[in-house]
């Protein structure tokens, strides 16, 4: 394993390992407005929700690297204390992407991008019409990280109206995230379609599940299931009754099975998410 210590090799190296390690990132696309009335558009992904009482998002413009200058971004901030802050799917990557040249002070991304300028009901800075979700926010603090080039500055926002385009939303009013279409910033060029790669993990047992560590050792030492998989038979309240085990086994053939065949009819079963069978299986 290379191991350092971030003094030892260069800013941009290190953001470079920062960026790629840390991912995928959500994106802000802040929309800010300057004192005279200007609009700027920029994306950033030093992006996150932070609280929901008071409801709170963080993004960070960092000081450029390369000439420890600021972005447009954060000046506007700190005069201003107002940002949109839109959600970039799929649809506008391309356009999102465009945006972040670093056009002059005073040029519009908006049009550079072909993006549509929506007005906002209680804030200055205009809302990207094309983004499904979209934050209007009061700019509560800056915190400055530092004064060399790659420091960041927390620009801390609390949400005081938020837009939701009903095509995102399902029958119940929560927002389907298949419909969303998010996508993420990883390292370099790279970036993610979230949608393309979701996975669903059943959430911890709001009783006590009995965790990994009590595990029949042959189990937990198992040379076929992985961490994952112990992962999800560690997540049940109880283990199946014998009854259950031998009416199961006598089902499905079970007990002529060797300890490797049921751990890898365990594991398939685990890929499907029933745990129940997979447990069955191998306590049969």
């Amino acid at each position: 394993m290379t191991s350092f210590e971030p003094k030892d090799i260069p800013t941009a190296k290190l953001h470079g390992y920062l960026l790629s390690a840390v991912a995928p990132r959500p994106i802000a696309f802040a929309s800010t407005m300057d004192e005279n009335g200007n609009p700027n558009l920029s994306p950033f992904s030093f992006f996150n929700v932070f609280s929901a009482n008071p409801p709170i998002l963080i993004f960070s413009p960092a000081r450029r690297v390369r000439d420890n200058t600021t972005k447009h971004t954060l000046e506007n901030a700190e005069s201003t204390k107002e940002v949109v802050i839109n959600v970039v799917n799929y649809n506008i990557v391309q356009q999102m992407s465009l945006s972040s040249t670093e056009y002059a002070q005073g040029v519009n991304e908006f049009d550079k991008a072909g993006l549509t300028m929506l007005k906002s009901d209680i804030v200055k800075p205009f809302r990207v019409a094309e983004s499904p979700v979209q934050f209007e926010c009061k700019i509560n603090e800056i915190i400055k990280l530092g004064t060399e080039g790659g420091a960041g500055n927390l620009i801390i926002c609390e949400v005081v109206k938020l837009h939701i385009s009903d095509a995102v939303l399902n029958e119940n009013g929560s927002i389907d995230q298949e419909k969303l279409d998010l996508v993420a910033r990883a390292g370099g060029s790279y970036y993610s379609r979230a949608k393309a790669g979701f996975f669903e993990i059943p959430k911890p047992l709001s009783t006590l599940g009995i965790g990994v560590d009590v595990l029949p050792e042959n189990i937990r030492n198992s040379t076929i299931l992985t961490g994952n998989d112990l992962g999800l038979l560690g997540n049940v309240e109880a283990l199946p009754t014998k009854e259950a085990i031998n009416a199961f086994a006598e089902k499905h053939d079970n007990i002529a099975l060797t300890e490797v065949e049921k751990h890898k009819k365990a594991q398939n079963l685990l890929s499907f998410g029933d745990v129940g069978s997979a447990w069955k299986v191998l306590l049969s």
